[in-house]
Parts: structure tokens; sequence; C-alpha cells
């Protein structure tokens, strides 16, 4: 409500000010009410939005089901979970931006593969390298830098990068709907974890802003570094060596690793996930396992067992057989991004 500021005016504009703020204040107590009565407004009322905000409300109230405080622990897969993922990761897309703009130390790329594919706009060739055509990609533009140096690079990218489908920033491309389920689980006291394949030093620098989640609560797959004293200036280089990765099995070893509790929440989208769903399907407490299935072509995607990326197959028919709850995107969802299709 817009707080208005009056001097010297008639007494009858002054009663009339009154009046119109009591009108706008009532109204404004009716939308607060409403959104505390709908904590998740962009679902659609139905069994998946019922089956979260059941769970929540259960293990928060005293009674058998109850989980404290400090156990309450949410971990979220982030590519085509959190944000998108198609037609290829978004992290691919800024590898390969970063081999246009590096081409020119390395001009042998212009004739060498994986890196001419990417220099030709060929995906199709580049896609066929496999996991070691796209991990040489990655090394040549993740590793010989400080962290601190790479952060700024990624944060540069994604300043001026633009999703090739929709024309917008690639942090844009948020599900607003997911946004609004972080928030709902961090307003009933559990702490929220992204637990990605991804990189952990490319999502480090932007996830605070675009999810609320600190970037000490980020697991991702990385690669080794190296502390380095610098002539009196620490810092820690880049290497171009492999050293985990945040996928299926690695996803719970990350989470015990680095939290050393199992999730009482998980939140996936593909069979890279199953492992963590399992993982916390097998807390002492009550659990909640959630898949997102891409079934919206027109707003978003629609992909699940033939897909090379974000492939849903195994824990899709394991999710069926366990009861767990899976998001039909097309039917559970109002909206799928923060912005309108037709901005």
């Amino acid at each position: 409500m817009k707080h208005i500021k009056i001097y010297a005016i008639i007494f009858a504009f002054v009663a009339f000010s009154c009046n119109d703020k009591a009108t706008n204040s009532a109204e404004d107590n009716k939308s607060q009410n409403t959104e505390m009565a709908d904590p998740l407004p962009s679902w659609n009322d139905g069994a998946t939005k019922t089956a979260i905000v059941d769970f929540v409300t259960k293990v928060t109230t005293e009674g058998p089901d109850y989980i404290p405080v400090e156990d309450r622990i949410a971990t979220f897969d982030n590519d085509g979970n959190l944000w998108a993922e198609q037609p290829a990761y978004f992290q691919l897309f800024f590898a390969m931006d970063r081999i246009k703009e590096l081409v020119s130390e390395h001009p042998e790329w212009k004739t060498t593969q994986p890196y001419q594919s990417v220099i030709e706009n060929d995906m199709k060739t580049l896609m066929s390298y496999g996991e070691h055509g796209l991990i040489k990609i990655v090394m040549a533009t993740h590793a010989g830098n400080t962290v601190g140096e790479f952060e700024q690079i990624v944060k540069d990218w994604l300043a001026t990068a633009k999703h090739p489908r929709f024309d917008r920033p690639y942090t844009d491309l948020v599900y607003k709907p997911m946004l609004e389920l972080i928030n709902y689980m961090k307003s009933n006291d559990f702490k929220t974890f992204i637990v990605s394949g991804g990189g952990i030093e490319f999502m480090r620098p932007w996830v605070e802003g675009v999810y609320g989640i600190p970037k000490d609560q980020v697991i991702g797959s990385s690669i080794k570094t190296k502390y380095d004293y610098n002539d009196g200036n620490p810092v820690i280089r880049r290497l171009p060596e492999l050293n985990f990765i945040d996928d299926k099995e690695g996803k719970p070893e990350g989470i015990n690793q680095y939290i050393g509790k199992k999730p009482v929440f998980a939140s996936g989208n593909s069979d890279g996930d199953l492992q963590m769903m399992r993982w916390a399907d097998s807390n002492s407490y009550p659990s909640f396992q959630l898949y997102l299935h891409h079934t919206d072509a027109e707003r978003e995607w629609a992909y699940d067992r033939d897909s090379s990326i974000g492939r849903l197959d195994k824990g899709l028919d394991e999710a069926v057989e366990k009861g767990w709850t899976v998001i039909d995107m097309k039917n559970d969802w109002k909206t799928v991004f923060p912005f309108q299709m037709n901005d």
C-alpha cells in the first residue's frame, strides 16, 4: 500500500484519504492472507500439491511424524529440476561460448575435434563424441584460472548470454513453482541444498541471487584445484583434472560427505537423481521423493525415457512402484517460468 503524505490539504480530502487507506489496507491484508493460505500459488490444486503440503504439515507438527529442525534436510537437483536443461545443459552452452572466445589463443582448435564442431555450431557432431568429448570441452574452458577469475567469467557470461529458444537470460529459465517450493520449505525450517551434476563453481556465483540458497549449500561436480601462495597473494588455481562427478551414485556420496545427514525431502527429474531418491527413502524419518516429469511441449519441453538429456526411465518406473510423487508439469503447474510466454 502506498502511504500518502498530506500537507496543507482541506479536511474533506484528508477524510477521503483516510478512508482510502483503510480500504487499501483491507485489500492488502486480504492478499497477504491469501498468500499465507496458499504457499504454492503457481501450482494447480490437486494430488501433487496436496501431497507436498500434507508432508510438510505432518513433519513440522508435534506428533509421531515430527522431524526436528536440525534434521529437516531438503535436496534439489538443478538442471531440469530448478531451471531448464534443453536443448542442452546450460553449462555446456557456457563452455561452447568460451571455446569461441578462446579460439584465437588456440588456432589448432579450428581443425581439431571436438573443438571444431563447437566453433562450427555443429551440435550433432559434438554430441557424437559423447562424455569424453564433453569432458575435453569442459577441461579446456573451465581450468587454467583461479577460482576468483572463473567466478567473474561465469557472472559476465550470465549477464549477456541468451537462451536459443526463448532469447532471454538463462537465469530467467528457472521454474517459478520450484522457487515457491524452495521458499515454502525454508519457511518451515528446512535447510535446502542443491545437489547437481553441474559444476559446483559454475553454480556458486548465482544460486543465492536466483534461488535464495547460499553458495555453501551447493554440492556439485568439480575439477581439481591447487593452493598457490602467489608471491604473498594466496589463490586457488583450477586444474584440468576431474575431481568429483556429482551424478547417480555420486549424489548420495556427496550428500554424505558434505551434509552428513540423509535428506528427508529429495527433488529431481532424471535417472541421475534416482540414487539420491533412494538415499532419502531409506531415512528413518518420514521422507518425501519428488520427481519432475517434463510433459509440457508447448510451454517448455516434453521428454522422458528416450531423451539424451535428463532421461527419466528407471526413475519413473520406481516412482510408480514405490508411491513417490511425480509432478506432471503440464497439468500440475499454472505457469512454468517467472516471465509470461509472450514477453
